[in-house]
């Protein structure tokens, strides 16, 4: 299993674990207001709700360090033990490179901008290997089916995903949104408190949020899965410069 895989693996399971738990107290909510342990108090309808407002939370953390993996895992196969130049990378991601180096989405004074031209022109004149190497990938918050296809663009392929799960990821969930379009809104307005957390979840059932969980997971596994047959076949490389 591939490093991205791996990572992605350990992140689900902490959301299934939770959702595990929220099954367990919804099916002993059946029998009457569900009770922890040794709690002086049943939980509240209230805090049920609080309770699964969380699992937007979660879902938009696996989906956000699920692509910040998959971005970092190309810069960092770029550049891995100096072997590749600038001259290698393919057309997009010399593209992103130059950008980094040059500093070309900043705003930056003539004297920094003359700076940033010097060390791009520095490091191609001493035909320096990709070195320190970093892709934007704009504010937080922003992550969804659309943003992961935008990127995948920026970085020169297709991302290929079968027709279930396209279709399920790009079919209303919730309010005209599909999954990923939904999970980051909701997480977005939980994070900004245009929401209260038991608001979020009103009407909200645990069986409806393994739905959720599961069309949001099945879509960002092919996605994993793109980026690893991307890097395994140097695909961020120029053709003709790729190994045999």
């Amino acid at each position: 299993m591939s490093a991205l895989a791996i990572g992605f693996q350990e992140r689900l399971a902490e959301v299934e674990a939770y959702l595990d738990f929220l099954t367990a107290m919804e099916l002993q909510a059946q029998h009457g207001p569900p009770r922890l342990e040794g709690a002086a108090h049943p939980i509240s309808a209230q805090q049920q709700r609080i309770l699964y407002s969380s699992v937007y939370l979660q879902l938009y953390n696996l989906v956000e360090s699920t692509m910040s993996r998959c971005v970092e895992a190309v810069t960092e196969t770029a550049k891995q033990s100096n072997r590749w130049m600038p001259g290698d990378l393919s057309q997009s991601l010399r593209r992103e490179w130059v950008r980094m180096m040059a500093r070309t989405h900043e705003e930056l004074n003539p004297d920094h901008r003359l700076e940033s031209a010097l060390r791009l022109c520095d490091h191609l004149v001493a035909a320096l290997p990709v070195a320190e190497f970093a892709i934007d990938k704009g504010g937080g918050g922003n992550w969804d089916d659309q943003a992961i296809e935008a990127i995948s663009q920026r970085l020169g392929f297709r991302l290929v995903v079968s027709e279930p799960v396209y279709s399920a990821v790009k079919r209303r969930f919730q309010d005209d949104l599909g999954p990923l379009a939904l999970v980051k809104q909701l997480r977005n307005r939980l994070a900004h408190g245009s929401i209260s957390f038991a608001q979020c979840a009103e009407n909200v059932t645990v069986a409806r949020l393994v739905d959720l969980k599961d069309k949001t997971v099945a879509y960002l596994r092919e996605v994993v899965e793109c980026f690893n047959t991307y890097l395994d076949s140097f695909e961020f490389l120029l053709p003709e410069r790729r190994p045999v």
